[in-house]
């Protein structure tokens, strides 16, 4: 009997990109297509880690788990994951744990979290809301540096941290220091390079940079991917990307993964929020879908295109309803077998995957 798997796979793609409305110009990333065939990919479980704060046993991932970085390491990905308790007075307490798989598809939880709330100098700022959705990338000295938000219940905060096998991290404190230090901030995307399966940081002009915020998109530069300085304009934050009224992302833009240095420029996956009104019409209010930007690479703060339409939108069961309705929220893009792997959180309960054929 002949194979008819490529066939059913063309036909997916097709499918999938009238869906999502994508439009092929040359520099973007498209189609991703949903693996529906296992979708979403990971759930919340009943692991037990004792806490160091409450010292006492929790079940760290018994409500939710969502936003995951992904990074590949040796012949598997590993997916740093948000995932929350039921104990918590802000809707549960977040840590972040780690899974590895084989074929990017089926995901092993470790069975505790590798970053989290500890009786340590940042607990004021990651208590008693939690650590929240890393991004991630490799340094050339074989380090990874993981960006992630701290809550303490009133403020976000964007916060470092830095590790050489994932497991064992350490802390670098808030990304924003002096009179930025109690501003809300989240959200950071280091500019990377693609090096076979290895996503690098990458140097433009002598410095690392580094998108950051999640209603308007900022940016920042550092030497050594630990101190960072953000690109003011008279004494503020300078905006480098927008909302746009009447579209899908007309109430914020918030960074997805890392950013990709391509030939092209700078490619930036982002998520966006669609306005309760003023926004787009064929759109559920409040709906959060995934765009994408690209950004000179001679200068990290100037746009040079930027897509009409969303290439993700929430359409399934496990998208649209959940502790937030309505949500497709990307961290994790790796490159692995020859594809691209993009993994998103659904509706703030799941983790799932679409994958791109380049």
């Amino acid at each position: 009997m002949r194979n008819i798997f490529p066939l059913v796979l063309l036909l997916s793609v097709f499918f999938n990109a009238c869906r999502e409305k994508q439009v092929d110009n040359g520099w973007a990333m498209v189609p991703f297509v949903k693996v529906d065939s296992v979708n979403p990919i990971m759930k919340p479980g009943s692991l037990v880690f004792t806490c160091p704060v409450l010292k006492q046993e929790v079940k760290w991932e018994e409500k939710d788990v969502f936003n995951p970085a992904a990074v590949v390491r040796g012949d598997s990905v590993y997916l740093l994951f948000r995932a929350e308790d039921m104990i918590g007075k802000y809707a549960g307490t977040s840590r972040i744990g780690l899974a590895a798989s084989a074929d990017g598809i089926h995901f092993v939880k470790r069975a505790t979290p590798v970053l989290y709330p500890d009786n340590d100098a940042y607990q004021a700022y990651e208590w008693e809301g939690g650590v929240e959705d890393p991004r991630v990338v490799a340094s050339e000295d074989g380090r990874y540096f993981l960006t992630y938000t701290a809550y303490d219940g009133k403020t976000a905060r964007l916060m470092l941290a830095s590790s050489t096998d994932l497991l064992s991290w350490t802390k670098h404190g808030p990304v924003l220091t002096g009179k930025y230090l109690d501003s809300w901030s989240k959200s950071g995307a280091i500019i990377a390079r693609r090096d076979g399966q290895q996503m690098v940081a990458t140097r433009i002009n002598g410095k690392y940079w580094m998108y950051f915020g999640d209603t308007k998109l900022y940016l920042a530069s550092s030497d050594d991917l630990i101190h960072w300085t953000p690109l003011e304009d008279e004494g503020k934050l300078k905006p480098v990307l927008e909302p746009r009224p009447g579209m899908f992302d007309s109430r914020l833009v918030e960074s997805g993964p890392y950013a990709l240095l391509k030939d092209e420029g700078i490619l930036l996956i982002y998520n966006s929020m669609n306005l309760d009104e003023g926004g787009d019409p064929e759109l559920p209010k409040g709906a959060y879908t995934v765009g994408q930007v690209l950004f000179s690479k001679e200068e990290p703060e100037q746009v040079k295109a930027r897509l009409d339409n969303y290439i993700m939108r929430p359409d399934k069961p496990y998208e649209t309803d959940g502790q937030v309705n309505q949500v497709c929220f990307v961290e994790g893009m790796v490159f692995f077998q020859e594809k691209w792997f993009l993994y998103y959180g659904t509706a703030d309960s799941r983790i799932a995957v679409a994958v791109h054929q380049p």
